[in-house]
């Protein structure tokens, strides 16, 4: 019995002990909480206002500008064929590795950037995206890439254009590649998974703009090719689920095909853990960076970025309103919408004492007669 309590106070110490060093390892790290959140906001206020400023280019400046017979075509440097292609899934750090390019001056196309590009955004949905819905099924076509040079890119991050590594490697002999891997199948879906359902909160609630809408319609075409599934071609709104096993298996899939199709001394496999000495080393960069490498586009941040994008330009909407109306109700009444209101409250006040008074003053009055009831009885 002494022997089996010992054992059972042993396990009791084990199991706290565990418990606590679980504790410690799930210690938040404010300072990358801090990071996300900012991170998140600010991106979600530069997307608002590039939507902002892109309905005032095209609705006001441009054809204003036009009329006057300025040249509004913006002029980038352009290239001879794409340099640097990303051949990962998203969610393995592709953004992370954008900004890198980017530091080392390869100009990279985002698929988070994609919408800014009306040109190539459209060859992409003309060509590929809107088909595949009209025909229910996963059409792959073949992209114009030499576009996206022509526009100033020299690489292309992420999804759509990882797919597409075949016909890149045949398009451009001396393009290099970089396969972006995380270090668990089950960690990618997990984050393929967030950024699924984060990312579809706008497009489900905004489809009356015509860019969500074509967004859309590039998420249906990427979910079925992801999850080998045709039913999100044409599904109504809000989308199904991920398909954990499919996902997990097109991931693994994909990667085993660059590995099996690309020239080893043409393809970096690569985990932006890693930093920047094999990125440097691959593309024979002499002079490496000695700043952080860059870190960014978390779950957490994709979230708050996108509530910010949907929560500040609805703030401004709401705030531009208020102020119109406010306006008009000064003009009309000759007194503020505060001052208003301010009275209206007085009044409610004086409303609610004077009826307390005269509830009291009743109740007051049935004690008075009771009281002389019973005097006279």
């Amino acid at each position: 019995t002494n022997e089996s309590n010992r054992n059972i106070t042993t396990h009791k110490r084990m199991a706290t002990m565990s418990h606590m060093g679980g504790r410690k390892q799930s210690k938040i790290d404010w300072a990358e909480v801090r990071h996300d959140i900012v991170g998140g906001i600010r991106s979600g206020a530069y997307h608002s206002a590039w939507y902002v400023k892109n309905w005032a280019e095209q609705t006001v400046v441009h054809p204003t500008l036009s009329l006057l017979g300025f040249n509004v075509a913006e002029e980038k440097p352009t290239f001879d064929g794409l340099k640097i292609v990303g051949v990962g899934y998203g969610r393995t750090g592709t953004y992370s590795l954008r900004l890198a390019l980017e530091e080392l001056g390869y100009p990279t196309l985002h698929t988070q950037h994609l919408y800014e590009n009306h040109e190539i955004f459209n060859m992409w949905s003309d060509g590929i995206f809107n088909p595949s819905i009209e025909a229910d099924e996963i059409l792959m076509g073949r992209p114009n890439f030499d576009l996206m040079a022509e526009r100033g890119f020299a690489g292309t991050m992420d999804f759509p254009s990882s797919l597409y590594y075949e016909q890149i490697m045949e398009q451009y002999p001396d393009a290099k590649f970089i396969l972006t891997v995380r270090s668990d199948p089950e960690i990618w879906f997990r984050s393929w998974d967030t950024l699924s359902k984060t990312i579809t909160q706008p497009t489900r609630y905004w489809q009356f703009m015509a860019h969500v809408q074509q967004y859309n319609n590039y998420l249906r075409w990427l979910f079925s090719v992801v999850n080998r599934d045709t039913k999100y071609l044409n599904c109504d709104m809000p989308f199904p689920d991920q398909m954990k096993e499919r996902a997990i298996a097109s991931y693994e899939e994909h990667n085993r095909r660059v590995r099996e199709m690309i020239p080893q001394d043409r393809l970096l496999e690569y985990n932006v853990k890693q930093g920047w000495a094999p990125l440097c080393q691959f593309l024979e960069i002499e002079s490496c960076p000695t700043t952080a490498f860059p870190k960014t586009n978390s779950a957490r941040s994709l979230q708050i970025q996108t509530i910010s994008a949907m929560a500040i330009p609805l703030t401004i909407t709401l705030f531009v309103l208020f102020y119109v109306f406010s306006c008009v109700f000064q003009r009309t009444t000759n007194q503020s919408v505060l001052g208003w209101l301010g009275m209206k409250r007085l009044q409610i006040l004086e409303y609610l004492t004077g009826r307390e008074m005269m509830v009291q003053k009743r109740r007051a009055e049935r004690a008075a007669a009771k009281k002389k009831g019973r005097k006279q009885n």
